[in-house]
């Protein structure tokens, strides 16, 4: 006879059953995530080759290739719920990709992906609040991240800071001079409607 206390929370479970199922489920929350991956050499070698580029094609293969290297999580519970959020957000199921972010987030604290791709959801949200920051942590944990900077850059024109934003985008531009972003530092601050 089972009581309030032992009834498992279905009915046709086990006690042992449930509490093997908690376990795979609470077992890597508990886990921590491993460091980023090294990929400070792969991203040097490839901004002199950007900066070095003969075209603008050229350069976006180049760029292409960078994110090859942002968006390699340290591991694949972190590689998992990159893609889950990534794929989220390409069919526009943008609160479920911004639950799969924060799910990598609370997982890899320190991995500048997870706050970059929330940001991005963010922003096609139009949330240019909850976006900035999201940015500015990427940028700090990856100095040289240009999309995270150019996406910085964006956020401030969308939020009326106009200058700032455009200062960002140089600061990206210096970085790869090729972005398309680029074409926002025509505009002037005042009257403008993005």
């Amino acid at each position: 006879m089972t009581t309030p206390d032992t009834a498992p929370p279905f009915p046709d479970m086990s006690l042992r059953t449930c509490a093997a199922i908690l376990c795979c489920v609470a077992s890597p929350a508990l886990a921590a995530c491993p460091p980023n991956p090294d990929i400070a050499e792969d991203i040097d070698r490839l901004l002199d080759a950007v900066q070095a580029a003969d075209d603008a094609e050229a350069a976006r293969r180049i760029a292409s290739e960078m994110w090859t290297f942002w968006a390699k999580a340290p591991d694949d519970r972190a590689q998992q719920l990159l893609d889950d959020g990534m794929a989220r957000r390409a069919a526009f199921d943008l609160a479920g990709a911004v639950a799969a972010f924060d799910g990598l987030i609370a997982y890899c604290p320190d991995y500048a992906e997870g706050y970059n791709q929330r940001a991005f959801a963010n922003f096609i949200r139009e949330d240019y609040a909850a976006a900035l920051p999201d940015l500015e942590r990427a940028i700090t944990l990856r100095p040289r991240h240009v999309a995270a900077i150019a996406g910085k850059g964006l956020t401030l024109i969308r939020m009326g800071r106009i200058r700032e934003g455009q200062d960002t985008i140089r600061a990206a531009l210096a970085f790869n001079p090729w972005l398309s972003e680029r074409q926002y530092l025509l505009l002037e601050p005042k009257g403008i409607d993005l």
